[in-house]
């Protein structure tokens, strides 16, 4: 077995891992849903950094990260930069949550199929990429479901769109930044932990009493703390995978993680699915998969005299 195949097979190991994880994360947050998703989310920022923090420490990383430090604090921009992606990944992180609790997983799925398309839209607006026939048909066929919904609900999905939109600039402002993905994000939560520290203090008092969650529950507690990993070990296996795989297998991989969502809302937590529902859906597949063939496609090269 030669040592290129080794790194693929692990490289596509820590993807579907990744995504999977990704996916099952709404049985996380339903076991935290007591607890307001403001409050979770400010656990969850700190827990971050201090398993962040453990992480660098025991891969012996922590030289790296002060340059990495050092180098954005004599770059203002790059500065400006990490902490609007900052902003961006709370916005997610805390619609996320929310909406897992007031039981709206389809809806969470729904806005993870949308962001590829989203990326694209943003792609053609910030880089000037240019889109063939059957990709701009893939986004109007999104726009289409979207739509869709919100006709017949007389609602706009607006936490399908705050997710797609959210991660959908986060990753457009993180490709600026230049900043590893695990390097970024403890960044990004060292940012944010002085206000989510305020935040809790405001809440109980003291930072003791924030840690007695519902008259003290362990359970609770230990969930909370555990936050911090289940934020970093999927971006940590998506950063493996994705040095070692095609970035066109990703592509099929990140759909692993709204459809365990989807499946999850409807089948284990008995959200509806209607036939609009369905209709909305199909038609953002379609669009999807319309994308990614385009995407795979390569012009036939001529063999030269």
């Amino acid at each position: 077995m030669t040592s290129a195949y080794q790194d693929l097979r692990k490289g596509v190991s820590s993807g579907i891992g990744a995504y999977l994880l990704w996916g099952f994360l709404p049985i996380y947050w339903k076991l935290v849903d007591h607890i307001p998703a403001d409050e979770v989310l400010a656990h969850r920022i700190i827990w971050s950094v201090v398993f962040l923090g453990a992480l660098f420490f025991l891969l012996n990383r922590i030289d790296s990260l002060k340059t990495d430090l050092r180098y954005i604090k004599t770059h203002p921009k790059i500065f400006v930069a990490i902490f609007l992606t900052a902003l961006l990944i709370s916005i997610n992180w805390v619609t996320f949550i929310w909406a897992v609790a007031n039981e709206r997983i389809v809806e969470v799925s729904l806005g993870y199929y949308i962001n590829p398309l989203i990326n694209v839209v943003l792609g053609v607006l910030f880089f000037k990429e240019s889109l063939s026939y059957a990709q701009r048909i893939a986004v109007l066929l999104a726009l289409s479901g979207v739509t869709v919904l919100t006709f017949s609900f007389g609602e706009i999905p607006y936490v399908a769109l705050i997710l797609a939109f959210s991660f959908g600039f986060y990753g457009l402002v993180k490709k600026q930044t230049q900043v590893g993905s695990m390097t970024g994000l403890m960044i990004e939560t060292i940012l944010l932990m002085p206000a989510a520290l305020v935040y809790l203090f405001w809440l109980h008092g003291s930072l003791t009493e924030a840690l007695h969650l519902s008259g003290g529950e362990n359970t609770t507690l230990w969930l909370l703390i555990g936050s911090g990993a289940a934020t970093a070990v999927p971006l940590i296996l998506f950063g493996y995978g994705a040095q070692h795989i095609p970035l066109s297998l990703i592509g099929f991989l990140q759909y692993i993680a709204p459809t365990t969502m989807l499946l999850l809302g409807v089948l284990l937590y008995q959200e509806p699915f209607t036939t609009v529902h369905a209709v909305s859906f199909l038609l953002i597949w379609s669009g999807l998969i319309l994308y990614t063939i385009s995407k795979l496609k390569r012009p036939v090269r001529t063999a030269s005299t």
